[in-house]
């Protein structure tokens, strides 16, 4: 049987999947992944620059995805191994019933063409927000020694949502790049994954019939991109992510996801349980009610994890490993993936702590809230300022009456 690392569709497999890939080099694992996540992107050129078991799997995509323009085009290359893998690619997709150029009408290899390589500038990705969306910023060299912008709002519910497409100034540009990365929230990403962020989304306005903004059509094709055909997936979970998955509520303490919250509707909803054991008629204990209470935050939020939103969360998580990764904290990525691996593929024992904390935390800003109404009320009342003891730090948290919250 064959190994993943020189079976080109396995390997092809493992770049989509996002599986690691230790026996290759890891800088030319992640510009294959970016290719081969966006299909239509590879340039001939960039694909040369692969070790060989990397190149054959992106034509091995072009061979399944039915498009015969990167075989078309290394099957004169002057790497000679890789044009023999062009040549059979193009057999195979004739096989298949697939129009494909002569061999006498194929382009002249790149090496005798003298149009040097275009510049490759990098861009910019926020932070994802807890409604699951996130600004890119794409450039491009144009003639002229300008720089064509694209800033973008993504969104994970309907695609491009916004996109802004104009020429700018290099200074512009460089200034852009600087105050982006300065304000914080923004990371600086190679221009081939910005790329394929961009074509998944438009393939997201496709399936859920959201109009493109004004530009998107043209900035695709600027870029060398086309929509992303079919929704994104996750590799299966690893034996590791059962241990990941205890530490998720670890993510809710980074800055970028402390602000993450379910949706309006649902949250009063999870008030409305609240309310419900807070005003019981029945005599019962603290450690009762606060049971109570952790039973209603498990329930509403395994009725709002259904696997559409779980998958839905699971991808939002995945970005925000990716982020984690860029912005150095390899801890948060690793959690941040075995979780969204996990939610993706349903596994429910144990139960994702990300999920569970993600609702946690609306108790936590309701005891907060209370707490304060009730500091507010004492000085006007002109109460007595507590003293030393009074004012210590409980290690309990407890809801507006008192309650202690899990």
């Amino acid at each position: 049987m064959k190994s993943s690392a020189s079976d080109p569709r396995s390997l092809l497999d493992a770049l989509r999947a996002g599986s690691p890939l230790p026996d290759l080099p890891a800088s030319a694992v992640d510009a294959a992944r970016a290719l081969a996540s966006a299909p239509g992107t590879a340039t001939p050129s960039s694909v040369e620059a692969l070790p060989e078991p990397l190149a054959a799997a992106l034509l091995e995509g072009s061979v399944l995805d039915g498009q015969p323009a990167l075989a078309e085009a290394l099957a004169t290359s002057a790497v000679k191994p890789l044009a023999k893998l062009a040549k059979k690619a193009l057999y195979r997709l004739r096989s298949r019933g697939v129009a494909v150029a002569e061999p006498s009408r194929l382009p002249p290899p790149e090496a005798a063409r003298p149009a040097a390589a275009p510049e490759e500038l990098p861009a910019l990705a926020s932070t994802l927000t807890g409604r699951g969306e996130r600004a890119v910023v794409l450039g491009r060299a144009v003639r002229g020694g300008g720089i064509e912008v694209v800033q973008a709002l993504l969104s994970d519910e309907q695609g491009v949502v916004q996109l802004q497409l104009d020429e700018k100034s290099r200074g512009t540009w460089r200034r852009i790049l600087k105050e982006g990365l300065e304000q914080g929230g923004t990371v600086e990403l190679p221009l081939q994954k910005a790329v394929a962020l961009l074509a998944e989304a438009a393939g997201l306005n496709l399936r859920t019939h959201t109009p493109f903004p004004e530009g998107l059509d043209v900035a695709l094709r600027h870029f060398g991109a086309q929509p992303q055909a079919e929704p994104t997936t996750l590799p299966p979970p690893e034996p590791e992510d059962v241990r990941r998955v205890m530490e998720g509520d670890l993510l809710h303490a980074t800055p970028e996801m402390a602000t993450w919250l379910p949706p309006d509707a649902v949250v009063k909803r999870l008030l409305a349980k609240m309310d419900e054991v807070v005003v019981s008629p029945l005599a019962l204990s603290e450690t009762q009610r606060s049971e109570q209470l952790r039973t209603a935050v498990r329930a509403v939020t395994q009725d709002f994890f259904t696997p559409d939103m779980s998958r839905r969360y699971a991808l939002r998580l995945w970005r925000m490993a990716d982020y984690f990764e860029h912005s150095a904290r390899p801890k948060e990525a690793e959690v941040a993936r075995g979780e969204a691996r996990r939610l993706f593929h349903g596994a429910q024992q144990p139960y994702s702590r990300f999920a569970e904390h993600l609702f946690e935390k609306v108790l936590g800003l309701v005891a907060a809230a209370g707490a304060r109404a009730e500091a507010q009320a004492q000085r006007a009342s002109g109460a007595a300022e507590p003293t030393p003891a009074e004012a210590a730090p409980s290690q309990e948290r407890r809801s507006p009456g008192g309650l202690i919250l899990p």
